[in-house]
């Protein structure tokens, strides 16, 4: 258990950026199911706006550092191949 107040506060702290980086994640979860509901759907259209979404939002997390570079690439790179597998 903390012991000093510095660690103390940093539990308090981590606590606090832990929720706020849950949101973001779940945030960026959900821009991502709306593109696999569109390829799941066949919806090109709605495919190619909602992977339009998600660029920003994947590269937004790896700004803020909830998500690794190259795991917000390789998401990116997966679902734009499939959106273009549609058409």
């Amino acid at each position: 258990m903390a012991n000093t107040p510095q660690a103390k506060k940093r539990i308090r702290r981590n606590d606090r950026r832990a929720v706020i980086n849950g949101n973001r994640v779940s945030r960026i979860r959900t821009f991502v199911k709306k593109v696999e509901a569109a390829l799941a759907a066949g919806d090109r259209d709605a495919a190619t706006a909602a992977i339009a979404a998600v660029q920003p939002e994947l590269a937004r997390g790896v700004a803020k550092g909830v998500l690794h570079k190259n795991t917000a690439s390789r998401k990116f790179s997966r679902l734009t191949k499939r959106v273009a597998a549609l058409g």
